[in-house]
């Protein structure tokens, strides 16, 4: 046999087909069985002599290759493979061992044993040469059936191996090379352990044989099932690691994890864990530092997405594995911080995490240095959280939340990770956002200030501890700076005592005055009261009280004094730390209520957290969750677990951890009382939206029987105790007692006599809110059912009117007191009256009477007093005063009622009675406020019985709808046969018609316009009452009558239209917000009963948007919302106000305006038919708004501008605007609303561009033109790549010229202004005109007569003034022309002087 070359062999091997074998067998032709032959008598003789493959006939080696050149064909099965793989590894490990034997008997000592292990260098290289054909071969799909697949990816580069169905066979025929993998890399590891520079003696032969086994290798890794096997990866790794630190493959090995890293995404971390074997097992760190050295100096796209993720992986996994690899590294791949590619950003920012945790845990090195290390890697981080790409910003979060786990607590660093981390949570992605909640939850459960006083962070605890410790140290530096006087004073003293015995006579003489004044010293009381005292000289240092100084040199302990400083600084940064935490609360408090479901869990958990930690303001979030117990996220309970949980089931679990479960430590009788008082203690104090969540809250946990009966038994003890407890405690008890009834009705059914007797008792006669959270608890027994959209069944239960619970009601409603609480508790004493009592209005009647005799039968029992005091009496003012201060003891009214109902008026009676007595001015006022009080209770009654009455008449069309019905199925069961039920079914609708007409007659008509009807007795009453404030001007009456004014209008259309004027001047003119916000929420309740009524004034009811109130401005904004939402009335173009509302200064107003502005963007075009009428409202006229208010108005608007045909309507529309716009700032406003738009479309460019001639003369103006480049640029970035950019160029040009066309007019109008501005400054120095004029006349007259005297002969005197007298007239009209022939050479005189003025008028400017 010729001489076998590796490397020529291996070359030609790249291309199989063509590969020539010289003694080839057919293969194709042959059947297996002949093959299977032919391989094993060539097994037989390696077997018999292992050189034979070198020296027997080509046959034996030509066997071998002519197997592997056609094992893909079907008649190569897998046994003829496992046997060729068995000798081909069983050779190679034979020469290996064998050159290993020669190697390590004989060592390096003789020149002839160098080439001893030659021999098997050619042999090795054949087996060598065969191992790696046959692994290419193998993972091409060798020896697989035609029924089974190659190994099929699955996935992300997962392989699947399939099998044949056909009875087996496929498996038993299949190759698995997967199995044999181990055996092949130990025969490799085997093979690289020898000494392979005995044998190869140049590198490229080494490199060859080398080439052998790690290509192979490199193929395997490609395989990602292969490397999920540790067996086979890490002999995979091992086979690399050989030939890098044996063979000298570092170079190779380098260039081929790089192109792994590039091409094969899943071999990032496998090669980071290859590099970490090199180093640790191997000893060779070179191969990774070079790799890091090539990482750090690529350079990536930004829009490169697989090759950043790739390396990134790498490196993360490197620096996990082998972190002082990477430190040392550190410096250039620094670099990659700069990278456009966010995944290389973000491997460098966990790099710099993972350093700082192996610095920081590492007890090598100096301190110092590490210290100096960590700093410089957090300032880095820091940086990091103003990185551009979130994802980046995301990764720094979570690694310093991995960073706050770490023994060491980086006090230094804290601060300012929190500062930033708070600062994060107002980021604009809610990723990061989220990540930001969770790291300041871990700052605040590993925070370092948990070693003095336990871990809880009260603000105040701490306040006072710091305070406590600052005194301390205060006195101490007192007591250092004393003693530093005093060793001066010793120092200097032999130099003072002479001056000390000078002035001994002037101190004895200052001390005695001041003994004379008062003023002594502590130590007076030792010196001799007879004799005056003098200071002491100063002793010498030998006559010191050495013992004592000694003593107090003692009590300032030098380490008491550094730790007090300590102490103080460490509660220093605590207060820092809690006051960073509790800047964070009100943000936190708004991510509550994000849309992103993460952000609300894990704020919640924040909370959670922070309320453990006592943090003083987390009681403000634990308030705000509770309003997320009406989300309707999913089912999901607190027993969820998992992601899967929803916001409502955390609510609950939050709370029930908090408050309502079990602590360990406490016996069952106080874990009940516990339970108790956090219940009670959730009512302190609370909202009427708090409650209404907490209600929520309650019926959910009693329905999934969260509470235990325990519990309620104890919230009934506290409620019907007799002891002294506070008036809270007990509302708290029967509030939550009626929040669990929603869910049990048992809870109350039980215990109605404790109800009677406790809150409609002497305790709620005395407690009025408890009466009213007594009467809701009544109203549970009703049952709880809500009512099916178009049901007739009603399942309330509805008790006689002779039952004790109705007579209780009627007496806690006659009582009557003087208190503001009595209103809302007859409210819903009214309500459980018409929800609990089979007729109603009986009852209600009464009480109506009752009340009305209260109000009006008073002042006849007055009267009759008086009288008997005034026969009693001698004396006018003592009888009336007497009789006043009985009215004002008793508390007895002062309104009188004549036969028609109508009121006295209180005042006028106060007034008559004071011009009597003045006395009497003092006790009028009195009994007028209680006259005007009970008159306000019976109104009030009126207004809601009317209110409830409307209800209660649906309650009975229902239930006689529901009777016939019933009859008419009966009827239709009975006569099935007769009659057609179609025929059935009319005469039942027309007979719930016929009842739903009468049902509407008596609201109408009936109720309060019926003769026999008591509401009638009352209508005009309580609108005289509304219609005369001076008269009635207590506001208890004014808020009441007006209320219940409204509650009557809900009644009748009839009285509605009637007095809805009225309503709508009270709005106007009220001075009290109260009553303003009642009508407001009574007008919305109107436009639902009465639309049209309320379409014809819906411009008045804006104006609540404008009041000063805020609590009016926010009622207006919740009724307008509502009714415009809900279709109730119609927009008619007065959107505008409700669009100022959208810069409101308070928060809750802005963000209610932009919730409607969002819900009205989804009815259809509503917003977009309003849009022209908002615009012209907030730039022009009286409702204008300043322009920076507009544009944020309007940049929020525009976001719900999304078709493209509105848009291009738009700019139609407002192009045409800019016609009759005069002033800049509407020039301003529509151009800033055009630059609003996205120009998507080239129909919107084409209508701007039509639209040029409106605004081409107003394009010189800055900003306008501005705005219209801008437009261009969208215009421009929107634009399809294969579209001309001809037309945006000529539209360009265009609004150039006219811009300096624009401005070459505005600089010439500016030119003339100030011409003629010039000229007026010089009209204004120059003298009048006429005086001018008048001294130029008089010279040229003089200058006449001067010439006529010299041309003229001399004559007599008479004939002198013949000829004056003759000539006047002549004169007179020579004097009138000379000076205009004159005048004209002296006016271009002044003129060519009026020139020059200018000229230097022009050089001063």
């Amino acid at each position: 046999m010729a001489e076998f070359t590796l490397q020529e062999h291996l070359l030609a091997l790249s291309d199989p087909p063509l590969y020539q074998i010289p003694a080839e067998l057919d293969i194709p032709s042959l059947r297996t069985s002949s093959i299977d032959s032919s391989l094993s008598s060539a097994i037989e003789e390696i077997a018999g002599d292992p050189e034979s493959i070198v020296n027997s006939s080509p046959s034996t080696f030509d066997v071998f290759r002519s197997i592997l050149k056609y094992a893909d064909q079907p008649n190569i099965d897998a046994g003829i493979l496992t046997k060729l793989l068995d000798v081909v590894v069983s050779g190679l490990s034979y020469h290996s061992s064998a050159v290993m034997a020669i190697v390590n008997g004989q060592g390096f000592g003789a020149e002839a044993d160098m080439d001893a292990p030659m021999v098997h260098k050619q042999p090795l290289e054949m087996w060598a040469f065969l191992l790696q054909w046959f692994v290419n071969v193998a993972e091409r799909g060798a020896g697989r059936t035609n029924d089974e697949p190659r190994q099929a990816m699955t996935g992300r580069g997962k392989k699947k191996i399939t099998k044949t169905a056909a009875g087996g066979a496929g498996v038993a025929t299949s190759f698995m090379f997967s199995d044999h993998l181990p055996l092949v890399l130990g025969t490799m590891h085997k093979t690289l352990r020898i000494a392979t520079s005995r044998l190869w003696r140049t590198s490229s032969e080494r490199e060859a044989f080398i080439s052998c086994f790690v290509k192979p290798a490199y193929q395997l890794a490609e395989t990602e099932a292969y490397l999920k096997i540790s067996e086979v990866r890490l002999g995979i790794f091992k086979v690399i690691c050989l030939a890098v630190k044996f063979h000298q493959h570092a170079f190779g090995a380098q260039t081929s994890i790089m192109q792994n890293l590039t091409y094969f995404e899943h071999l990032s971390e496998p090669m980071a864990e290859l590099l970490a074997i090199l180093e640790k097992e191997f000893d060779f760190s070179q191969l990774g530092e070079e790799v890091l050295r090539d990482v750090a100096g690529k350079n990536f796209a930004h829009n490169d997405a697989k090759g950043p993720r790739s390396f990134s992986r790498f490196l993360v996994r490197l620096a996990e594995l082998s972190p002082r690899m990477v430190q040392k590294q550190m410096p250039l791949l620094l670099a990659h911080l700069d990278s456009d590619a966010h995944p290389m950003r973000m491997a460098i920012v966990e790099i710099i995490g993972i350093l700082i945790k192996d610095i920081s845990s590492s007890d090598e090195g100096d301190e110092e240095q590490k210290t100096k290390q960590i700093e410089r890697f957090f300032e880095l981080l820091m940086e990091r959280f103003l990185d551009l790409n979130s994802w980046v910003r995301c990764k720094v979060l979570t690694t310093l939340i991995k960073l706050c786990d770490l023994p060491a607590k980086f006090p230094k660093q804290r601060h300012q990770i929190t500062e930033l981390t708070i600062r994060t949570l107002e980021d604009k992605t809610s990723s990061a956002r989220r990540y930001a909640i969770q790291l300041l939850c871990k700052l605040l459960e590993t925070h370092p200030f948990g070693a003095l006083h336990g871990g809880t962070l009260n603000l105040q605890e701490w306040q006072e501890r710091y305070d406590k410790v600052a005194d301390e140290l205060k006195k101490v530096d007192a007591q250092e700076l004393e003693k530093a006087k005093r060793e001066v004073g010793i120092e200097d003293d032999d130099e003072e005592s002479e001056d000390d015995e000078k002035k001994e006579d002037e101190e004895g003489t200052k001390v005695k005055k001041k003994k004379e004044d008062g003023v002594e010293e502590e130590d007076d009381e030792v010196q001799n009261e007879s004799t005056p005292k003098f200071k002491k000289k100063k002793p010498r240092q030998s006559q010191l009280d050495l013992s004592a100084i000694q003593s107090e040199q003692a009590s300032i302990d030098p380490n008491l004094i550094t730790k007090l400083r300590l102490t103080k600084k460490y509660y220093g940064d605590a207060l820092r730390f809690i006051n960073q935490l509790e800047s964070a609360i009100p943000t936190l408090c708004q991510l509550l209520v994000s849309t992103t479901k993460t952000e609300v869990l894990e704020s919640m958990r924040f909370f959670r957290v922070a309320y453990e930690y006592d943090i003083a303001s987390a009681e403000q979030g634990i308030k705000t969750m509770l309003h997320l117990i009406w989300t309707k996220d999913n089912n999901a309970t607190a027993g969820d677990e998992g992601e899967g949980k929803g916001i409502r089931g955390s609510v609950i679990e939050c709370y029930r951890s908090l408050y309502f479960d079990v602590v360990p430590d406490l016996s069952p009788k106080q874990q009940v009382n516990r339970i108790t008082k956090n219940m009670i203690e959730r009512t302190y104090g609370a909202t009427l939206a708090e409650l209404t969540s907490l209600e929520e809250l309650m019926r959910t946990m009693m329905g999934e029987n969260m509470v235990h009966t325990d519990v309620v038994n104890k919230l009934w003890q506290v409620y019907s105790t007799e002891q002294e407890i506070p008036k809270a405690q007990r509302q708290g008890a029967i509030i939550i007692l009626g929040m669990l009834a929603l869910a049990k009705r048992e809870v109350v059914t039980e215990k109605v006599d404790k109800l009677l007797k406790i809150g409609l008792g002497p305790f709620g006669m005395h407690d009025l809110v408890l009466a009213k959270y007594t009467c809701i608890a009544l109203q549970r027994l009703g049952g709880s059912v809500k009512k099916v959209k178009g049901s007739l069944q009603d399942k309330t239960m509805r008790l006689p009117m002779d039952n004790p619970i109705f007579t209780k009601l009627q007496d806690i409603i006659e009582f009557s007191p003087k208190s503001p609480q009595w209103f809302s508790m007859a409210e819903q004493a009214v309500n459980t009256i018409y929800l609990l009592g089979e007729q109603p209005d009986k009852l209600c009647t009464k009480i109506i009477k009752d009340l009305t005799t209260k109000v009006f039968e008073a002042p006849e029992k007055e009267t009759e007093i008086e009288r008997e005091k005034e026969e009693g009496e001698k004396e006018k003012n003592g009888e009336l005063e007497n009789g006043n201060q009985e009215t004002a003891e008793n508390g007895d009214t002062s309104a009188t009622a004549d036969n028609e109902l109508e009121t006295v008026d209180d005042d006028e009676t106060s007034q008559t009675q004071s011009q009597l007595a003045p006395a009497n001015e003092e006790v009028a006022p009195l009994k007028a406020q209680a006259s005007s009080f009970r008159i306000a209770q019976m109104v009030f009654v009126v207004g809601h019985v009317a209110l409830k009455h409307i209800v209660y008449l649906e309650l009975v069309e229902r239930e006689f709808k529901r009777r016939k019905d019933e009859k008419a199925k009966e009827k239709a069961a009975a006569k099935a046969a007769e009659k057609d039920q179609n025929d059935l079914d009319a005469v039942a609708g027309n007979a719930e018609d016929d009842i739903g007409d009468l049902i509407s007659t008596m609201k109408e008509k009936e109720l309060l316009y019926g003769e026999k009807s008591l509401l009638a007795v009352y209508g005009d009453l309580i609108a005289h009452i509304c219609a005369s404030p001076k008269k009635y001007k207590y506001p208890s009456l004014r808020e009441a009558a007006t209320l219940s004014l409204s509650k009557l209008m809900c009644v009748s259309s009839q009285f509605c239209e009637q007095h809805l004027p009225l309503l709508f001047k009270i709005l106007e003119t009220s001075k009290d917000p109260v009553v303003r916000s009642n009508i407001v929420i009574a007008l919305g309740d109107i436009a639902v009963c009465f639309g049209n009524l309320i379409d014809d004034n819906s411009e008045r009811l804006y104006q609540g948007l404008a009041d000063t109130d805020l609590v009016v401005k926010k009622n207006t904004l919740m009724v307008l919302t509502h009714l415009i939402l809900n279709g109730m009335i119609k927009v008619k173009g007065q959107l505008g106000e409700m669009a100022k509302c959208l810069e409101d200064p308070d928060q809750r107003i802005s963000d209610l305006a932009r919730l409607f502005f969002t819900e009205l963007s989804t009815k259809d075009n509503a917003l977009y038919n309003n849009l022209q009428d908002v615009i012209s409202h907030l730039s022009i006229g009286a409702h204008a708004v300043d322009e920076e208010t507009f544009e944020r108005t309007m940049r929020f608007i525009f976001t719900f501008i999304e078709k493209e045909k509105q848009a291009e309507s738009i700019v139609e529309k407002l192009c045409q605007r800019f016609r009759q716009a005069t002033e800049e700032r509407q020039w301003r406003d529509i151009s800033y609303c055009l630059s609003l738009l996205p120009f998507k479309s080239e129909r919107s460019v084409k209508k701007l561009i039509e639209g040029l001639p409106f605004y081409q003369d107003k394009l010189h103006e800055e900003t306008v033109f501005r705005r219209f480049t801008e437009i261009l640029a969208k215009a421009r970035a929107n634009k399809a790549s294969n579209k001309p950019e001809t037309e945006l160029q000529e539209f360009e040009r265009i609004l150039n010229e006219h811009q300096a066309k624009g401005l070459e007019d505005q600089a010439l109008e500016a030119d003339v202004l100030r011409k003629a501005k010039a000229a007026k400054r010089r009209a204004a120095k120059r003298p009048p005109a006429a005086a001018v004029r008048t001294t130029r006349r008089k010279q040229v007259i003089e200058e006449d007569v001067e010439e006529d005297e010299e041309e003229t002969p001399a004559v007599d005197e008479e004939e002198a003034e013949e000829e004056e007298v003759a000539s006047a007239p002549r004169k007179k009209a020579t004097a009138r022309k000379a000076p205009s022939r004159r005048g004209g050479r002296r006016k271009k005189v002044v003129e060519s002087e009026d020139e020059d003025e200018e000229d230097e008028d022009e050089d001063d400017e």
